[in-house]
């Protein structure tokens, strides 16, 4: 259901004793902290008058839908932030982007949280000029990556450039390759999982390939290392997309019950424990970002047509957890190095 006022709607009796702000965020498009705000904006109404997002249904109420919920505007802020440029020309840049750093704003409880600290805001301070082809909060943007996924990404200069980049990702022309270390071991040494993604109608930060519908979405992978390590299981995979869904990846990977080390939003355990023989000797280990990282990018540059190809190694903190599983009694089925 879309909010779309005034909307009344009766409660079923089968959700008594469900919190009020979980069943709107489980039958209306909008995220819980979403219905949260509206809430508190006396937005929704509960047998006409304001309610707490900690009400207990009890089965019999009618819900009103009266409007939106008002939220500060955002806006792109310059911030002297240090950029790791790997390429520049005067259509375009390449970025090494770090773990723990948003591409653009995004939700949050101040404007702190929802405006300071991301790449674009470090783009408005390094460059005179970005592509307004995404917006106000967006400019120069062409494709993301998530928050705590490291690597490159290309970001454009001017409109035109912006356009051909992104019809470039669109056709499926630009060629880009992970560097993903997940629990287990998979079946084959190459595979690819083709399987649609949409937005879990419970967990709203999460995306799933268990509903109908959905976006079309590919993923390929390959094994260059398996481990078999005190702390488990592990494989460091190479992966390439044909699409590039919202946390397509690490959706994709989970389903097959191989989560991304240190992903826990899709089933990576918060740390690895040692087997039970050596849990007096050694200690859990664990990773405080997701191990996946954007290694390689292709693409066409949108002026000349020459090819631009770009590598990025792991970042330290990749390859320490990598170096400590190795070094560790540990059998490398493979010898392959990333």
């Amino acid at each position: 259901m879309t909010v779309s006022p005034p909307t009344p709607f009766a409660v079923e009796p089968g959700t008594a004793g469900q919190r009020l702000d979980q069943f709107l965020a489980s039958h209306l498009d909008v995220s819980r902290a979403r219905v949260q705000q509206m809430l508190r904006d006396e937005k929704i109404l509960l047998n006409d008058a304001p309610a707490r997002a900690s009400y207990k249904l009890r089965g019999d109420e009618v819900i009103t839908i009266v409007g939106p919920a008002s939220r500060p505007s955002l806006r792109a802020i310059a911030e002297d932030i240090p950029l790791d440029i790997l390429y520049e020309d005067d259509d375009l840049a390449v970025i090494n982007k770090p773990a723990g750093m948003m591409v653009h704003s995004g939700a949050g409880a101040t404007e702190d949280t929802r405006n300071r600290g991301t790449l674009v805001n470090a783009l408005l301070h390094h460059f005179a000029s970005l592509s307004g082809v995404g917006g106000e909060t967006r400019p120069g943007i062409v494709h993301r990556l998530d928050k705590e996924t490291s690597g490159l990404i290309v970001v454009a200069k001017n409109d035109e450039s912006h356009r051909k980049l992104a019809a470039q990702f669109a056709q499926r022309l630009v060629k880009k390759k992970y560097i993903a270390l997940v629990h287990g071991w998979p079946k084959k040494d190459s595979g690819t999982v083709s399987a649609n993604i949409s937005r879990d109608r419970v967990r709203r930060i999460r995306m799933t390939t268990r509903q109908s519908g959905g976006r079309e979405a590919v993923s390929h992978f390959h094994v260059v290392r398996r481990l078999d390590t005190v702390w488990g299981k592990f494989s460091l995979l190479e992966v390439t997309i044909d699409t590039g869904r919202t946390h397509q990846i690490r959706v994709h990977l989970s389903s097959l019950g191989h989560p991304v080390v240190g992903d826990t939003l899709y089933g990576a355990p918060r740390a690895a424990l040692p087997h039970r023989s050596q849990a007096k000797t050694v200690g859990a280990v664990s990773l405080a970002r997701n191990f996946l990282h954007a290694a390689e990018l292709e693409f066409s540059q949108p002026t000349t047509g020459g090819r631009v190809s770009l590598t990025s190694p792991l970042p330290h903190e990749l390859r320490s957890l990598l170096a400590l599983l190795e070094t560790g009694p540990v059998t490398d089925a493979s010898p392959k190095h990333c």
